[in-house]
């Protein structure tokens, strides 16, 4: 998950022989920056730190991080009708890939928890899922950044489990009808019409896991507020195959338990 762009101009040109879909490709409607991490090799999240110590720091040294695995009879939970999510209907947005993943930038939505209320920043796609529910992990999970004007950051995530009967939410296939246009990291195209009415019901009516962890992505900024559906959205394998393609891998490791020694910490005192 991101909140600002991390920039870096080698990452453009080395991100976009990532990604090769040959005669999927479709023209795009632009360039943006693409991000200077990835999910592999030494830019992966083992070495986020290393990318830039100072700003990074969080990635090795926290101890709230995120994402965690979700154990169902320990987390806490938040009453459905306590949270207030509302993102308006749109004709349309920008629709980003920006190497480590793909993002809508959208700013028209607002969460309220209590007292606090926050506005949208942009929503974002993982696969497969990062958090994981008693170990078992998801097909895709998508986050809905939110911010407020203290600067604190507050999250609502969704799942996504494989669909039986070959049901998707038709939000997504909006979204997703336009992912081979940005098929190469570095580019942006525009989703279609998206309507979240839909997810507004679906939080209403199931639970919401709660606990306060960090970004998954680098700076790895931690006193991030998570809230996340306890029932997944449903997703055909057509759209999941074609997202896939695209996105490839894109998920953090878990991390240790809240309050517990960064897993990276770990590791160096035991070598």
């Amino acid at each position: 998950m991101k909140i600002a762009y991390a920039l870096c101009s080698l990452a453009v040109a080395a991100s976009a022989s990532c990604i090769h879909s040959g005669s999927l490709a479709r023209r795009s409607d632009g360039v943006v920056e693409a991000n200077s991490y990835t999910y592999t090799e030494t830019n992966g999240p083992l070495n986020w730190y290393g990318l830039d110590a100072e700003a990074n720091s969080a990635c090795a040294t926290g101890k709230h991080q995120s994402p965690i695995v979700i154990k169902t009879q320990e987390i806490d939970y938040v009453t459905p009708g306590s949270l207030s999510f509302n993102v308006p209907a749109t004709t349309g947005a920008k629709f980003e890939n920006l190497g480590s993943g793909l993002e809508v930038v959208l700013t028209n939505g607002s969460l309220a928890v209590g007292s606090k209320k926050y506005t949208l920043a942009q929503f974002h796609f993982h696969t497969p899922s990062e958090h994981r529910v008693n170990d078992e992990y998801y097909p895709m999970e998508v986050h809905f950044v939110f911010q407020n004007e203290d600067s604190e950051t507050a999250v609502v995530g969704f799942f996504f489990q494989l669909s039986e009967q070959g049901y998707s939410v038709p939000l997504f296939d909006s979204i997703f009808d336009h992912i081979y246009d940005i098929a190469e990291p570095g580019t942006y195209t525009k989703t279609g019409a998206m309507d979240f009415t839909s997810l507004t019901h679906h939080l209403r009516g199931h639970g919401i896991y709660q606990y306060t962890g960090s970004l998954t992505t680098p700076p790895c900024t931690e006193g991030v507020s998570w809230y996340l559906s306890t029932e997944p959205l449903p997703l055909n394998v057509q759209a999941y195959n074609k997202v896939k393609k695209v996105l490839k891998f894109n998920a953090r490791y878990t991390q240790n338990a809240l309050g517990e020694d960064n897993l990276l910490e770990v590791a160096a005192k035991n070598y």
